[in-house]
């Protein structure tokens, strides 16, 4: 679970001199963003800071040469997932984090939320971070009207305060019979919805969204969209992970792209995604 935010931390890891995002050169220097450099916006003060952080693991591979005789050979090999990300994210402001897959979005994401634990580095919240995404799993062979109680029992309500917000939720959700059923009958567009659905209902200071906006119809994109606008009225913060680039353009003031772990570029959100995009035309990364 991420470590609570105190505001001497947030200026330590905060501390990185600003530049302009321009000229994509993946070799160089993360480029950092000054608040005045963003559109104009409320920013109050750090929710969330990440500092540092570093994700190593080991997975076994198969022999290279692909022999039969070999492949009970298998070696540890060690990946480093995430490579000393830093950031910070303030009150009011709904920041895109984009990139290929296998990048490390997903990744620190779930270092953020607490449901894995960073090799080095630190992450400091003001409140416990909630993830969605279609990785955020509930109880799967649980009907989803239980899972409704549950996730909201989960993010400290009363079990009267959880029953007084199961309506509305199953409302927002728009998934009809389905609630009766167990979630692993659902389908991927049905289960993002109504983890969307449980996790929004208490507007938590830190929301982390992993592709929970690109599952399902029209619509529902719409009110998800229109409900993550709502959060900056209560003074949350929002991490976004999508690869509608439109998406994040028209939710998001700012963005931070990662590449093979790394932060490559942290600036507004349209000088990030036009840098993004012409390196990925071209070849480059992304």
């Amino acid at each position: 679970m991420a470590a609570d935010l105190s505001a001497s931390a947030a200026s330590t890891a905060a501390a990185a001199a600003p530049a302009p995002v321009g000229g994509a050169d993946l070799a160089e220097e993360p480029r950092r963003v000054a608040a005045a450099d963003l559109p104009p916006f409320k920013l109050g003060h750090p929710l969330l800071v990440i500092d540092d952080v570093h994700v190593v693991y080991k997975v076994n591979a198969d022999p290279t040469d692909g022999k039969r005789s070999n492949r009970w050979r298998r070696k540890p090999t060690e990946v480093h997932a995430v490579k000393g990300v830093s950031f910070t994210v303030h009150e009011g402001e709904t920041l895109a984090l984009l990139g290929r897959n296998g990048s490390g979005k997903s990744t620190l994401l779930k270092v953020v939320a607490g449901m894995l634990p960073a090799t080095s580095g630190q992450v400091l919240s003001d409140g416990d971070p909630v993830l969605l995404g279609v990785g955020a799993a509930l109880v799967p062979d649980m009907s989803g009207a239980r899972n409704v109680i549950i996730g909201t029992l989960a993010q400290g309500l009363t079990r009267a305060e959880a029953e007084e917000q199961f309506d509305s939720i199953v409302e927002f959700a728009g998934i009809g019979e389905a609630l009766h059923r167990p979630m692993n009958t659902y389908s991927s567009g049905q289960a993002a919805r109504l983890r969307f659905a449980i996790g929004t209902a208490l507007t938590p200071r830190v929301l982390l969204v992993d592709e929970a906006l690109g599952t399902g119809d029209e619509e529902f994109k719409i009110r998800a969209e229109k409900r993550i606008d709502e959060l900056h009225e209560t003074a949350g913060c929002v991490v976004l992970v999508s690869h509608s680039l439109g998406t994040l353009r028209e939710t998001c003031q700012r963005a931070v792209w990662m590449d093979a772990g790394e932060l490559v570029a942290d600036g507004p959100v349209d000088d990030v995604v036009d840098e993004y995009r012409s390196t990925v035309r071209h070849g480059r990364g992304g």
